[in-house]
C-alpha cells in the first residue's frame, strides 16, 4: 500500500467542489452533449487541467471503501504495534535503510529520462550513504546538499508523453491511474532486476524487506481514510493525486 499509494497521499488541502443539482439543467441535446474522450486522452492531458477522467467511477468508488476496510481492521493496527514496538530512533534507522534501497529505481528513472544532473546526485548519494551511512542507515548525503532526486517509472511514462488515462484506485495501493499502474509494475520489475534484493538468493529476505518496508511507508503516511471531514473525500483525493502527478512530471 505504500506508493507514495498508497509519496505522497500525504499532502491533503482543503478542496470546495460545487454540485450543481440535475433537476435544475437544461436536457441535453445531440448537438449539447459532450463528446466520449478518445484513445487520444491517454496521450495528452493538457488541454483539460482540472478534468479527471473517471469512467470507472463506481468500481473505484468500491476498491476505495476496501483499501479503507483493510488499513483500519489489518494494516493499521500492525503499523501502530510497530510504532509502539520500536523506538523513534530504531525507525529511522529503518526508513533511512529502505530509502537507500529504492535509490536504485530514483537511478535508473532518472537515466530513463535523460536527467544527467539527477542521475549524478542519487548515484552520489547511492554511493555516499551506502559507505558512510552504513547501508543508509544515516543518510550524510543530504546533509553535504545532496537531496533525494526521486523519480519513478509512471514519471517516465509521463516525460515521454504519455497521458494519464482513466483514473484509477487500485486495491491496497491507492489513487492511481493507468499509466501510473504499469509505472508501478515497471518499477517493480526494474527494482527485481537491478535493486539490492535482486543480489540476494533468499526469497525469506526479499519477502522480509517487502513486509518491513511497506510497514515502514505507511507508518509515514499520516492520511487516514474518511478523516478529511468532508463528504467528497473521494473526489479531493482524486483531484489532488492527478495535479501531484502531473507536478512531479513537469519538475
Amino acid at each position: 500500500m505504500a506508493r507514495k499509494t498508497a509519496t505522497s497521499l500525504l499532502f491533503f488541502l482543503l478542496l470546495s467542489i460545487h454540485l450543481g443539482g440535475c433537476s435544475t439543467l437544461p436536457r441535453t441535446t445531440e448537438q449539447s452533449r459532450p463528446p466520449l474522450r478518445s484513445y487520444d486522452a491517454l496521450v495528452d492531458d493538457r488541454q483539460h487541467p482540472l478534468e479527471v477522467y473517471d469512467p470507472l467511477e463506481g468500481f473505484n468508488r468500491g476498491v476505495y471503501r476496501f483499501n479503507h476496510y483493510f488499513d483500519r481492521y489489518l494494516f493499521l493496527p500492525v503499523v501502530r504495534t510497530y510504532d509502539f514496538l520500536l523506538p523513534d530512533y530504531l525507525e529511522d534507522r529503518i526508513s533511512g535503510f529502505v530509502d537507500n534501497v529504492f535509490e536504485f529505481n530514483n537511478l535508473l528513472n532518472n537515466l530513463l529520462q535523460l536527467k544527467w544532473k539527477g542521475a549524478g546526485i542519487t548515484l552520489s548519494r547511492l554511493i555516499i550513504n551506502s559507505t558512510i551511512g552504513i547501508g543508509g542507515l544515516w543518510d550524510p548525503a543530504t546533509g553535504w546538499g545532496l537531496q533525494r532526486r526521486t523519480e519513478d517509472f509512471g514519471q517516465t511514462l509521463g516525460f515521454y508523453g504519455i497521458g494519464n488515462g482513466p483514473y484509477l484506485v487500485l486495491p491496497l495501493l491507492g489513487p492511481s491511474n493507468l499509466r501510473d499502474s504499469f509505472g508501478i509494475a515497471g518499477d517493480a520489475a526494474g527494482f527485481a532486476g537491478i535493486g539490492p534484493v535482486a543480489w540476494v538468493d533468499n526469497s525469506t529476505a526479499s519477502q522480509a524487506f517487502t513486509s518491513v518496508s511497506s510497514v515502514d511507508r505507511r507508518h509515514r503516511q499520516p492520511f487516514r481514510y474518511y478523516q478529511t471531514g468532508s463528504p467528497f473525500e473521494y473526489e479531493m483525493v482524486r483531484l489532488l493525486y492527478t495535479q501531484k502527478r502531473a507536478l512531479e512530471i513537469s519538475k
